[in-house]
């Protein structure tokens, strides 16, 4: 039975504006999404096309496959095997099975579950030196023997392309293929499906250059150098060259060449020399909750769960109160410049002095989730949850033992004697208990046991900035170098619960060409900080008249020198720390509510419009487009919030000391959750359309096309 089909924008509540694009008539074509990590997940791009697969799915029904290579782990395990639907796809498959190439057909069992053919790379192996003389033929791009990765992408390209030759062969004029290639392992499909004039539409997305990442990783000044890069020698001398020239010919192979971000964009246009044809940003499943106040109390309930860990790390120093406590984290990749690690601990060591010398009664933990060489948990670590545990049970049984007296002395009608309550026995428990929990060392910066310790970065600067979790710092850091998990022993969460415990993902990254960490906080209702050199910051940017105003805000790290990017950071943080409880929860709900940007049912309008610009240049006599027509894809901008303001500027108290109590009962900022939220959506109706102005009105500030 063929999958529905709706793209309808009604589930977004009217906020955002309707989309116009003329549909494609999809029962006349054949939609094909190539990709290495189709089934196998490497990085980044998996989540994309995981994540996406349920809106192209619903739009395409069974005209939509997925390609990639076969591992069989993974298809025993993510794939459930079956017959393809079209006849056509089953002898373009036959065609190469015959010829001793294994070919795998299944529905792939993730959300919208599309189908996926899967080229098996060692059973066609045999074929790797002719199918190197037939690249070497079309465009010189000559590949080195010991560049394994090359070389299977050239084995599942010609694969690909041989699939191509004999499906359109069958197809003949209808109905017409649109094939659609993501990153550099996946070029050598699109180059020799072009250079062998196979008829269809090709689309082909880089997610970040290849020697952009490259040259960053290197800690080079990347943004400011980019028009001075002589980029053959920088990718010669990273031995990365017929990579580069796979990478670069695919882009200019491709009828239409789309990037993930705006930043991403200028990159590409720099490394690769050739301006993308659309931006098509990266966007997630969102699902919203029935009840406004639920994501809140997913928040509560998951806080409570990381102070229980807090309570254990730091037992013996916990002088804090752990209810004026904030958590903020950074996650990601181990890419300690790139992530803006080194920023983000000198921005703390910065903060850490200011709520000192403001006497702040706020503290915050800090911590970094970045997987890194270990051999083990720290002693000290799991001696501290130990440690804490034993305290609860403490608590509990002299807790049972004085509820069953009090219980006693009062059925018999009696006021018992506080004093004779607890017996001697009882005081010696607590007195032991209390005695375990003394600590002659301060509690550990890194949960784990590190095997390059007097060298990692993060533990270097931690020393430089002299940060070691003292009583006197009011920032205390843990590094858990280690993705997280709820069966570790430590800190038993999962990543996404752990994240709607926090209050702040931090995230001041130099090279992100989109960067999902800082959206699934969003999605979650939880504040971030983003750069403008990230992807997701440029489309924030771009898309929200306010950005911090909702909870996400954006460090200048393009346009400001270092230095200053780091004040402005920790006075992001600083503001932060002071507000009121009250004001943070405001700025969740505003921050929750942006989740419909990020949407797939928005952002994927974005890839329609590829896909009709592709056919336009592919096919022009059977499919119209006006080649100077600004994109269909109408933007518009989230106005600023009229109700309470989320920074504390313009609502602290006179007196220098306010508690959560006075926010809470505080009746001068009235406020009403759902009255604002219609109010925006009201702001909201009545888009800006990208690229164009009404006419008889001057275009304003801050309006931009796209």
């Amino acid at each position: 039975m063929p999958l529905s089909r709706s793209l309808s924008m009604s589930s977004l509540s009217g906020v955002l504006p309707a989309w116009d694009e003329d549909e494609l008539p999809v029962e006349d074509l054949l939609l094909f999404e190539v990709a290495w990590e189709v089934t196998n997940k490497v990085g980044g791009i998996y989540t994309v096309i995981q994540t996406k697969a349920k809106i192209t799915a619903d739009e395409w029904g069974e005209s939509y496959y997925m390609i990639g290579p076969y591992f069989e782990h993974n298809f025993k395990t993510q794939v459930e095997a079956c017959e393809p639907p079209n006849a056509a796809v089953r002898k373009a498959m036959d065609a190469l099975i015959h010829n001793g190439c294994q070919v795998y057909f299944g529905r792939w069992l993730i959300e919208g579950s599309p189908y996926v053919i899967l080229f098996d790379i060692g059973s066609a192996a045999w074929n790797l030196d002719r199918w190197k003389g037939d690249l070497w033929q079309t465009c010189n791009i000559g590949l080195p023997y010991h560049d394994r990765e090359a070389n299977d992408s050239l084995i599942l390209g010609s694969l690909i392309a041989w699939f191509f030759k004999e499906l359109t062969d069958h197809l003949g004029d209808k109905p017409n293929v649109i094939s659609h290639f993501h990153e550099w392992q996946a070029g050598p499909g699109l180059i020799l499906s072009r250079s062998r004039k196979i008829p269809m539409a090709t689309v082909f997305t880089t997610h970040a250059t290849l020697l952009g990442r490259y040259l960053c990783a290197g800690n080079v000044d990347f943004y400011n150098n980019l028009d001075k890069f002589n980029i053959d020698k920088e990718a010669g001398e990273r031995q990365i060259y017929h990579r580069y020239c796979l990478e670069r010919a695919a882009v200019h192979c491709a009828h239409v060449f789309t990037t993930v971000s705006q930043i991403t964009a200028v990159e590409a246009n720099h490394m690769l020399h050739r301006k993308p044809d659309v931006v098509t940003p990266n966007g997630l499943n969102v699902k919203k909750f029935s009840a406004m106040h639920e994501f809140q109390n997913l928040h509560s309930t998951n806080k409570t769960r990381i102070q229980e860990f807090v309570r254990g790390h730091f037992y013996g120093h916990l002088d804090f109160n752990l209810d004026k406590t904030l958590f903020f984290f950074i996650a990601g990749r181990y890419e300690f410049s790139n992530k803006g690690a080194d920023i983000f601990l000198e921005s703390l060591s910065r903060l850490n002095y200011l709520l000192r010398v403001h006497r702040s009664d706020m503290t915050v933990v800090v911590f970094f989730v970045m997987p890194a060489k270990t051999n083990n948990f720290n002693v000290e670590s799991l001696r501290g949850q130990a440690v804490r545990k034993q305290l609860w049970d403490t608590a509990h049984s002299v807790k049972e033992k004085f509820g069953k007296k009090l219980y006693d002395a009062l059925l018999k009608g009696q006021i018992p004697d506080m004093n004779s309550i607890l017996d001697r026995d009882d005081f010696t428990i607590m007195k032991r208990a209390i005695y375990a929990t003394q600590r002659h060392s301060l509690p550990p910066v890194t949960t784990h046991n590190m095997l390059d310790d007097s060298t990692d970065p993060i533990l270097s600067n931690v020393r430089r900035i002299g940060l070691f979790n003292s009583r006197n710092d009011r920032v205390k850091i843990i590094f858990h170098p280690e993705f997280l998990s709820s069966t570790s022993p430590l800190l038993p969460m999962d990543y996404e619960d752990f994240v709607r415990g926090c209050n702040l993902g931090v995230f001041p990254s130099y090279y992100e060409p989109w960067g999902y960490t800082p959206g699934e906080c969003t999605v979650m209702g939880i504040p971030s900080v983003t750069t403008n050199l990230s992807g997701f910051g440029c489309f924030i940017e771009e898309h929200v008249s306010d950005p911090a105003a909702y909870g996400i805000y954006i460090v200048d790290r393009r346009f400001c020198a270092p230095e200053e990017s780091c004040n402005q950071l920790t006075q992001f943080m600083f503001s932060f720390c002071q507000q009121s409880r009250r004001q943070r929860i405001i700025q969740r709900n505003r921050t929750e509510r942006l989740s419909d940007l990020l949407d797939w049912k928005y952002l994927g309008r974005f890839y329609i419009h590829a896909r009709h610009l592709a056919l336009s240049r592919a096919f022009p006599d059977k499919f119209k487009i006006d080649p100077i027509a600004s994109l269909k894809t109408e933007g518009f901008r989230y106005p600023q919030p009229s109700s309470v303001p989320p920074s504390p500027s313009a609502s602290l108290h006179s007196t220098p000391h306010h508690s959560d109590v006075e926010d809470d009962d505080d009746d001068d900022e009235p406020y009403d959750e759902e009255e604002e939220a219609e109010r925006d959506r009201l702001n909201i109706k009545t888009p800006i359309v990208l690229g164009s102005v009404p006419e008889g009105k001057k275009k304003q500030p801050g309006e931009s096309g796209n």
